[in-house]
């Protein structure tokens, strides 16, 4: 048991115990697989991988709840990566399809310890494409997690089996077409199921692991509210103050797994929603002025990988997914 900052209390074995239990040696060999598909999948529809950054003068502001960690480079202030999702956008200069497997670190709130779907330290699974819409990316997203899910239940039985895995929801993700919600109709959902969700921020945790329980295969929600999101989420012409974004949910109550959409990537429109969200365009000079010289137009999306383990092993806390994790609030190796 394992106390954090908070006083919140965790049961996180130390490492010699958690390195050395059989179920953190199933969910490892499920990782690996997961990751093994996901790079077959993605360099299967014409992907290259590209190694990100681990830090740089500016991250993902969009992250919610969450601190950016900041660190002296050579006398200028920089940040660990939250999300690659600018750096993303700059590599479509280079090639049009492109993913890599992203570390990030992100302080979260010290209540998120307890959620057992929050980490200070994780890995993403992101993806861009130039000249792509949302549906385009929707469709990627989809086909990666159903790669994963394929691959555990054909190569990973003896693990499911040891972690006493129930596979028929697995079975469901793997063969039927993922659900599709709007925000306002989850939000409608949800407040008629007695959950009062605000209907222009997004969903909460409580919510989403309601919805999840609630529909029997993952789902997409789309349209979340301009507010609700970051500068580089591309507010829908047709339907203003909704953005061409969506998250994707995992079923049986495990929530988020994916969160993605449309870029804004005009000069004048990117420069409008920073100052929207609150954010002060000198800070991203170098980003600025990629898209004043002319970045393209695309779409991705960032799965969690430790989310994605966590969800197809079962387990109940995401510190289960990874050999060395790291909670809000908790000093860990």
């Amino acid at each position: 048991m394992t106390t954090t900052t908070d006083g919140t209390r965790v049961d996180v074995p130390p490492p010699w115990k958690l390195l050395g239990s059989p179920l953190t040696r199933a969910v490892l060999r499920i990782q690996h697989t997961v990751l093994s598909a996901t790079r077959d999948y993605l360099v299967s529809q014409g992907f290259t991988e590209i190694l990100p950054p681990v830090i740089g003068p500016v991250t993902d502001p969009g992250t919610r709840g969450s601190k950016q960690v900041e660190i002296d480079y050579y006398g200028s202030t920089y940040r660990l990566m939250a999300s690659a999702i600018l750096y993303k956008q700059a590599t479509l200069l280079a090639t049009d399809k492109i993913f890599c497997v992203a570390p990030n670190v992100r302080l979260e709130p010290l209540e998120a310890a307890s959620t057992g779907r929050h980490l200070v330290e994780f890995h993403q699974i992101d993806v861009e494409m130039a000249h792509a819409g949302r549906d385009e990316a929707m469709a990627v997203a989809e086909g990666v997690v159903r790669a994963a899910v394929g691959a555990v239940l054909a190569d990973r039985g003896a693990e499911l089996h040891e972690l006493d895995r129930d596979l028929t929801g697995l079975r469901v993700a793997r063969d039927e077409p993922f659900a599709h919600l709007t925000h306002a109709e989850a939000t409608e959902r949800l407040r008629s199921g007695d959950h009062l969700q605000d209907p222009y921020a997004e969903l909460d945790w409580e919510g989403e692991a309601k919805l999840s329980r609630w529909v029997g295969r993952p789902m997409f929600v789309t349209d979340y509210p301009k507010g609700s999101r970051g500068f580089y989420d591309r507010e829908d012409d047709r339907k203003p103050g909704r953005l061409r974004n969506f998250d994707l949910l995992a079923s049986e109550g495990f929530g988020e797994l994916a969160s993605g959409g449309e870029r804004e990537f005009e000069h004048r429109r990117v420069i409008t929603r920073m100052r929207e969200t609150g954010e002060n365009p000198s800070k991203y000079e170098w980003y600025l002025d990629l898209v004043r010289r002319g970045i393209p137009a695309s779409a991705g999306f960032g799965v969690g990988v430790e989310r994605l383990v966590r969800y197809l092993a079962g387990v109940p806390h995401i510190w289960q997914a990874t050999a060395f994790p790291k909670l809000p609030g908790m000093v860990s190796p």
